[in-house]
Parts: C-alpha cells; sequence; structure tokens
C-alpha cells in the first residue's frame, strides 16, 4: 500500500497540473490523489501532489507563499496575458531603461489589486473564466487583495525583462506582468512562468514527472 504524504514534482510546460495528478494515479495505482495549486499549461516548475490521507491537508499547503520567477515581454500585450493569445495591443519600449523597470517593481511591492486574468480558473455564473475566454467572451473581474513581498529584477535585455517574485496566495503573474509593463507605459505578455517555492518547499527538491516514486513520498 502507498504511503500517504506530499510528492514534491517540476511540471514540464504544456501539461496540465491534472495530467500529473493522473501519471502519479496511474503509477501507485491509487485514486485518492490531488495538488495544492495549479499550475497553467505554460507554467513549469513546482507542484505539490498530495497523495491518500494527505489530501485532506489541501488548505495548509495553499495557503503558503508562492515564489515564481517570470519573463515578461515588453511591446505587444495578448488576450490572454501570456505568449499563446492572441494579438491585441503594441506599443513601443525603446525609451524604456533598467532604472525605470526598477522603480516599477519596486511600487508594486506590498498590499495591491490584482485583477485575475481571463485565462483563469475562477468562475463568473457557474462557469470557468478560461471556458469563456474560448468562445470569445470577456467578463469584467473584479482585483482581489494580494500580498507582493518581494519583486526583484533578476535580467534587463529589452524586450524582456526577467523577474523573481515571492507572493501571497492567489498572486495571478500574468496580471502582474500586465501591471508592470502598464507602469512603463508599455504593453507586455508572460512569455515564461516558472514557480520556485511553495512556503518551505523548493523545486530544486522535486522530481521530474517521468523520474519519481514511492519512496520520495514526503510526510505531510
Amino acid at each position: 500500500m502507498v504511503k500517504s504524504g506530499i510528492l514534491l514534482i517540476d511540471k514540464p510546460q504544456m501539461i496540465t497540473s491534472h495530467d500529473v495528478v493522473d501519471i502519479v494515479r496511474r503509477k501507485f495505482n491509487i485514486k485518492r490523489v490531488g495538488h495544492a495549486g495549479t499550475l497553467d499549461p505554460l507554467a513549469t516548475g513546482l507542484l505539490i501532489i498530495l497523495v491518500d490521507r494527505a489530501t485532506k491537508q489541501f488548505n495548509r499547503f495553499a495557503d503558503f507563499d508562492k515564489g515564481y520567477t517570470a519573463c515578461l515581454k515588453l511591446g505587444v500585450g495578448t488576450d490572454s496575458g501570456d505568449s499563446q493569445g492572441k494579438i491585441i495591443a503594441e506599443s513601443g519600449y525603446s525609451g524604456v531603461t533598467r532604472e525605470n523597470v526598477e522603480a516599477a517593481l519596486k511600487s508594486l511591492e506590498g498590499k495591491i489589486e490584482n485583477v485575475p486574468p481571463m485565462v483563469s480558473a475562477l468562475k463568473h455564473k457557474g462557469k470557468r473564466l478560461y471556458k469563456l475566454a474560448r468562445q470569445g467572451i470577456t467578463v469584467e473581474r473584479k482585483g482581489r487583495p494580494v500580498e507582493i513581498h518581494s519583486l526583484k529584477l533578476l535580467k534587463f535585455s529589452l524586450p524582456d525583462i526577467e523577474f523573481e517574485v515571492r507572493c501571497s496566495k492567489g498572486t495571478y503573474i500574468r496580471s502582474l506582468a500586465e501591471e508592470i509593463a502598464k507602469r512603463l507605459n508599455c504593453v507586455g505578455h508572460i512569455s515564461e512562468i516558472r514557480r520556485v517555492s511553495v512556503g518551505p518547499y523548493l523545486v530544486a527538491q522535486a522530481k521530474a514527472v517521468d523520474d519519481f516514486n514511492e519512496n520520495d513520498i514526503r510526510p505531510a
């Protein structure tokens, strides 16, 4: 019988968090498997898988602060906020300086309002926003209070701006990136997102989705 606990997986691009859950279910031949916070198909990085009785501890893991690295590409805005969306706006960015970027990042630290993107899993009148987005439907979304604990510039190489953020649960990195671009008087979209931490757990501790076994299950 498979032991209860958590499994740290480094999710690759273009598979869903539920795909990873299914992989774990099949490998361990167990139904009681879940995850402690969705990663979009575009995103990579740390996904905490809850195995057996650990599924009852979802809220404890979901409430942890998160850490991400991401790349914002200036000059092109998309309807999804990422590189897979339809282009809806373009702007110049030649006047943007490293100092501008650092100031914009600093201005977003602390408590802010973060508007969920249309490609999120939130519901509007019972329907997932991303399903409405696929139908070409856009609805008004209210900003939600989140806290940005730190927001640091990693690399400045226009049109790309790589940054690292540590934030409270419920923070949408696509929306944060669009707000960074807005404060630079530009448009932009996310080209890469990687979750590097969930509370005390680090992606460096995670196993590849095709390279884990029961010995990798940790106590919850």
